[in-house]
């Protein structure tokens, strides 16, 4: 049942064949918190704490509606419905054109500039940079940890910043002007006082963020993104959670959140001891340093999470790692143990020999 007086918006998808993908769709939809209002063979309506949407779809295609009070909510529900037929629509995906409410504002309600106030190396390969901004309530509204930093790089020292599209996901006006995209953790945010922390891990072979981290200046601006990501199950009662440094800012973010009542087990595989970082510990999850010295990371840190058994009871799994390490835990907690998508979260946060989007 709509609200009178709600934002509102809607569009229609062209694709003969979006039955086969609809399942996908709806999975992806419904692991950011929502509850199912209400479902049928060809339809589904979901509700969030920000807003509600409605799929529904046969063989012409798929409408896709949402509604919510705020502005912010809004444009949630339409990255959230636009970025799923995005992904389950490759590799051709069908344009997402929304009407109703702000159709056609190019604001982009995720994005804001924010400048540099400090920059402190913390570990001998962890670097803080701390940004200042407004309107930061929204990195903590949709119970996701990650950002998209926007990064100024060598080439393109003055980016061009992204507007709204009309699918209401990111456009760039001048793409050979466009920032380096790198996804980090938000380590610490006070939205209150305008302000967040993001560490840095120093890769030995620096990208884009590593190069950036070791360089910026206090009072130099940068673009972040956010939130991304799938929220993490902070209602489950015990928890079994993994990571490499690129996932030990988002450990450490969570030890810190959760519940005092959570129990279960945490890994952090390092190369030494002199990586270690102070974590404020308020829950019941006891905290394992693993020291991988000179071996590749990730195989200690994989053999300590298969080792351990998967919480009985009200529990959550939560890894991330390099890519072979991630695959290797996903199945075996995923095919192997049977675990659904509301019981686990596994990220491929880095791959061997390459540089991507996913940095920390």
């Amino acid at each position: 049942m709509n609200v009178m007086g709600e934002l509102q918006c809607y569009a229609t998808v062209a694709r003969s064949d979006v039955a086969a993908i609809m399942p996908q769709i709806r999975d992806r939809l419904a692991s950011y918190q929502a509850v199912i209002a209400a479902e049928a063979p060809d339809s589904v309506r979901m509700e969030y704490p920000f807003g509600w949407l409605a799929l529904r779809w046969d063989a012409a295609g798929l409408v896709l509606q949402g509604g919510a009070e705020a502005a912010t909510g809004l444009a949630r529900l339409k990255d959230l419905m636009a970025t799923a037929v995005r992904v389950y629509a490759r590799p051709n995906p069908p344009a997402v054109v929304w009407q109703g409410d702000n159709a056609g504002d190019t604001h982009l309600e995720s994005f804001r500039l924010m400048e540099v106030a400090a920059s402190v190396r913390i570990t001998p390969h962890m670097q803080r940079v701390r940004l200042h901004g407004t309107g930061l309530d929204r990195f903590a509204a949709f119970g996701a940890m990650h950002v998209r930093l926007q990064l100024p790089t060598p080439e393109v020292p003055a980016p061009v910043w992204p507007i709204a599209g009309p699918d209401g996901l990111p456009l760039w006006p001048d793409p050979e002007n466009k920032p380096a995209p790198r996804v980090y953790t938000v380590r610490q945010l006070n939205a209150a006082e305008g302000w967040m922390d993001i560490d840095l891990l120093l890769h030995d072979t620096d990208g884009p963020g590593a190069t950036w981290a070791r360089t910026v200046q206090v009072g130099e601006h940068v673009g972040v993104i956010g939130p991304v990501g799938r929220p993490l199950k902070p209602q489950a009662d015990h928890y079994l959670l993994g990571a490499d440094e690129t996932g030990l800012p988002a450990i450490a973010r969570m030890l810190e959140s959760l519940p005092a009542a959570a129990s279960g087990h945490a890994f952090v595989e390092v190369a030494r001891e002199a990586d270690v970082q102070p974590i404020a510990n308020q829950t019941g999850i006891a905290l394992h340093w693993i020291y991988r010295g000179d071996a590749p990371a990730g195989a200690a840190l994989e053999a300590a999470i298969l080792a351990q058994p998967f919480p009985s009871g009200n529990a959550f799994g939560w890894f991330a790692a390099e890519a072979a390490h991630a695959t290797a835990v996903r199945e075996y907690w995923r095919g192997t143990l049977g675990l659904g998508r509301d019981q686990t979260l596994v990220a491929a946060y880095w791959r061997r020999g390459t540089s991507g989007h996913m940095a920390g």
